[in-house]
């Protein structure tokens, strides 16, 4: 669970530390406070894209600081990602900066938005304000089929055997409708082999054949330059191995005056023997590498050839080994392309085992899909509608990514009715029930420890807001839950309540959080019940809501 968060120059918060507690807990205030402040600043260190609209005005940069309790499956990520530090504790940092750049750190170690991301939905559900639309798309109702059957695996090895298949009938069609451009493609290369076989070029012979080239090429100048060399360090009537050799014996006749000339003498036989190596080394060389005026000619030859192929090709000469694999390996292809036969048996091995899959994950939702609309059906009763029921229906569709049908959620509004589809018969009121119920039910299920509620309840009240609040607290009983609402009815079921305000300092306006004793949540509810006149009858309201038994 979320067990610390602090803000710093964040959108309109200077600084805010909060230790949210267990349970359930409600964020009132007025309209504009920046209740959902606290909601953006959690999905922005759980991978939302950040922007410099964040960062208060006058700030260099905007920071967020999570420490989470997490949960096996946070763990298990970790380990995975090598970001467990062994800790009991969580912490996650982020950074973004008035030109707009982004960065994060889990544990220390520097992450991407991605990774945060995967991370946080490890961590944190959050149902948003306007989920209700998002309900009446067929897309988000499929998924929330899917994630409430927990078709996670199921799905995606639907999605390989789709993408196996799409490329085999692709391969397929191809193979089939441009005949005449496979038999010209396979000429032009079978051309193109040819020309380079009569080369053969090897791997890396370029660099090493044209060093080659170029060493024959200047054999007189090196022979030439080598002779010189030899006649200056041992050959010539004056050279230096002499001439050292002279030194060296003054040196050793001065040194029986002064022992410090013996060191210097030293220093100079081992110049000596390095000028003796070095004419050694010249001399095995010319021995060695006679002019070979045939074997130039030999290489000259191979390095023309090399440069006429490359201006044929319009390349450079060191790529003609790797154009020849290509050539080679592209014949090879279309060559087993040209098997339409064997083609058309891949394709289709290909879709049945799509469609086995397919067959797999329809079974998964249908078998789900009764159990989330009588779940639905059920919640629906305590939520002022009485008699309504949901049906889950699964439309045939055409082979996707997403398996063989979409999902259409059908509402009966009322006893002794037909259901229709949701976008026909839920009005705002309605749908805002029904997007909550299957909030609830769906959150039930989860994993994640953490659920947000952000503004859920618009659109109902009354007695339908009182089950929505207990409904929530009971949510809370073994998990985090926060919620920002503007119902008193759903405010006095919480645990826990934090106000948020808004205040003006230094002409520029500021949201602070403060957490509210129970004689500050009579006065809020009152506001909430009342607006600006609050009378003491209202505060007694008040007191009664916040009395009433809720477990």
């Amino acid at each position: 669970m979320l067990c610390s968060l602090d803000l710093r120059d964040f959108v309109i918060v200077p600084s805010l530390h909060l230790e949210p507690l267990s349970g359930f807990t409600v964020l009132t205030g007025e309209t504009g406070a920046g209740k959902s402040i606290l909601i953006d600043a959690l999905q922005l260190i759980l991978g939302a894209r950040g922007d410099v609209g964040v960062v208060r005005e006058g700030a260099e940069r905007t920071q967020i600081v999570a420490e989470f309790s997490p949960s096996d499956r946070s763990k298990r990520w970790l380990c995975a990602n090598d970001l467990d530090t062994g800790e009991d504790t969580l912490l996650i940092r982020r950074t973004v900066d008035v030109k707009g750049r982004s960065r994060a750190w889990v544990n220390g170690i520097a992450v991407t938005a991605a990774q945060l991301r995967e991370l946080g939905e490890t961590l944190v559900d959050v149902h948003g304000q306007h989920v209700h639309q998002s309900l009446l798309k067929s897309s988000y109702q499929l998924k929330l089929l899917d994630d409430f059957a927990e078709n996670g695996d199921v799905l995606k090895k639907v999605r390989e055997a789709f993408e196996i298949w799409t490329k085999a009938r692709k391969t397929l069609e191809e193979a089939t409708a441009n005949a005449d451009a496979l038999a010209e493609k396979t000429e032009r290369l079978q051309w193109m082999i040819e020309d380079l076989e009569s080369l053969s070029p090897k791997k890396n012979e370029w660099e090493s054949l044209t060093q080659e080239h170029s060493r024959l090429a200047h054999g007189v100048a090196i022979r030439e330059g080598l002779a010189a060399a030899l006649e200056t360090l041992h050959d010539g009537e004056v050279n230096a191995t002499e001439l050292l050799a002279s030194v060296h014996g003054k040196l050793m006749g001065l040194a029986r005056y002064d022992g410090r000339l013996a060191a210097i003498a030293e220093t100079l036989s081992t110049g000596m023997d390095l000028v003796e190596e070095a004419a050694q080394d010249v001399m095995r060389y010319i021995d060695r590498n006679d002019l070979d005026e045939e074997h130039f000619e030999k290489v000259d030859r191979r390095v023309s050839a090399y440069y006429e192929l490359s201006r044929k090709f319009r390349c450079e000469p060191e790529t003609l080994f790797e154009r020849l694999e290509n050539a080679r390996s592209e014949l090879k292809n279309l060559t087993s392309s040209k098997d339409v036969k064997a083609l058309e048996r891949a394709e289709k091995k290909a879709l049945e085992t799509y469609h086995a899959r397919a067959v797999e994950l329809t079974q998964r939702r249908e078998d789900a899909g009764k159990r989330l609309a009588n779940a639905v059906t059920e919640e629906m009763q305590t939520l002022a509608m009485k008699g309504a029921r949901m049906e889950t229906a699964l439309i045939p569709n055409q082979p996707s990514a997403n398996g063989s049908e979409h999902c259409e959620f059908l509402i009966a509004g009322h006893a002794g009715v037909l259901t229709r589809s949701l976008q026909k018969v839920a009005s705002g009121g309605e749908l805002a029930r029904i997007s909550l119920a299957i909030a609830v039910i769906t959150a039930k299920i989860t994993p994640v420890p953490t659920l947000i509620f952000d503004e859920v309840d618009s659109g109902i009240g009354g007695a339908t807001a009182e089950v929505v609040g207990r409904l929530l607290r009971q949510l809370g009983s073994d998990r985090q839950v926060l919620c920002v609402t503007h119902l008193p009815q759903v405010a006095a079921c919480g645990h826990h309540h934090w106000r948020v305000e808004k205040t003006q300092r230094d002409g520029k306006t500021q949201s602070n959080l403060r957490v509210l004793s129970p004689d500050d949540r009579v006065e809020e509810v009152a506001r909430m019940l009342a607006g600006i006149s609050i009378t003491d009858s209202t505060k007694s309201v008040a007191r009664e809501m916040l009395a009433q038994p809720t477990e």
